[in-house]
C-alpha cells in the first residue's frame, strides 16, 4: 500500500468551524513559496463556505510557523537580477495579509510553539491569537540582513510603537507571558486545549450576526487600522529591496552554512 503525504496546507471544515493547519514539521513549518500560494487559496475557499463562522489557524507538531524557508530564499539570494523574483514573492506576501485583514470572518491564530518572522506576522494579521505555554514570537530578520516591511505595520497596530521598535530592532524572541504583556497574544491556552478552545469562541461569534461580525472587522481594519494598506504596500517595497543587498546574502548564505555572518 502507497502511503500518500500530507499536503503542506491542510483545510479542514468541522460544523461552523474552519481549520488551516500548516504542515511542515521538519522544517518548523517554514512557508515555501508555494505554501504561500497555498494558504491564499485555503483562504478563498473557506471565504465562500457559508457555514463556516471563523477561521482556526494553526501549525502542526510543536511550531506554529518559523516564517519564510531561508533556503528557499538564500537559493534566490544567490541569483543576479532577482528584484523581480524578489517583487512577486513579496507582492504574494503582502496579498496574503490583505485578505486576512479584508476576511469577512473572524480569523483565529491557535498559537501551538514558536511563530517567528512571517510566521508572527500571521499571527498579527489574524483578529484573535490565543497561544500555548510554548508560544514564542520574534523577528530575527535582521540577524539574516533583510527587512521585517511586511510584519511590522502589524507589528505597530497590534502592540504599539515602543514594543514593536524593541521586537524589530533587537531581533529577540519573547515568551507567551510576555506577548500577552504586549498585546501580540490575547491569552495563554494549554497547547491541547488551544482548538478547543478556538471552537469555543467560534460558538460564541455565531450568537451574532454575519454581516454585523464583518462590518465590525472591516470597521476595525479599514478605519482604526486606516493605513495598513498603504504601509503593508510601502513594507513590501522595503521587504524586497533589502533583499537584493550584499547583507541579506551574506545573512542567508550564514544561516544555510550554520555559521555567524560577516557584515560589512
Amino acid at each position: 500500500m502507497i502511503k500518500m503525504s500530507q499536503p503542506p496546507i491542510l483545510v479542514k471544515v468541522h460544523q461552523n468551524l474552519g481549520t488551516i493547519s500548516i504542515h511542515r514539521e521538519e522544517k518548523r513549518n517554514a512557508l515555501t513559496r508555494a505554501m504561500i500560494f497555498d494558504l491564499i487559496q485555503a483562504f478563498r475557499d473557506l471565504h465562500g463556505e457559508r457555514k463556516v463562522r471563523a477561521v482556526v489557524l494553526t501549525g502542526a507538531g510543536s511550531a506554529f510557523c518559523a516564517g519564510l524557508c531561508l533556503e528557499e530564499m538564500n537559493a534566490i539570494v544567490q541569483e543576479d537580477d532577482n528584484f523581480d523574483r524578489w517583487h512577486q514573492d513579496t507582492s504574494s506576501l503582502a496579498e496574503l495579509i490583505q485578505l486576512m485583514l479584508q476576511f469577512p470572518k473572524p480569523i483565529i491564530s491557535a498559537v501551538n510553539g514558536p511563530a517567528m518572522g512571517f510566521g508572527a506576522g500571521l499571527v498579527l494579521a489574524s483578529d484573535i491569537a490565543i497561544a500555548g505555554p510554548e508560544a514564542t514570537l520574534g523577528f530575527p530578520e535582521p540577524k539574516r540582513g533583510i527587512v521585517s516591511g511586511l510584519c511590522s505595520p502589524l507589528l505597530h497596530f497590534r502592540t504599539g510603537g515602543r514594543h514593536a521598535a524593541r521586537l524589530l530592532l533587537t531581533g529577540e524572541t519573547i515568551t507567551a507571558e510576555r506577548g500577552v504583556q504586549i498585546g501580540a497574544y490575547d491569552e495563554i491556552v494549554p497547547t491541547k486545549n488551544l482548538w478547543a478552545y478556538a471552537a469555543e469562541l467560534t460558538k460564541q461569534i455565531a450568537q451574532s450576526a454575519p454581516q454585523a461580525i464583518q462590518l465590525t472587522k472591516k470597521h476595525l481594519n479599514e478605519t482604526v487600522g486606516e493605513q495598513l494598506e498603504m504601509l503593508i504596500s510601502l513594507g513590501a517595497a522595503a521587504s524586497a529591496t533589502s533583499r537584493t543587498t550584499d547583507a541579506a546574502k551574506e545573512g542567508l548564505a550564514a544561516f544555510v552554512e550554520k555559521r555567524e555572518p560577516e557584515w560589512k
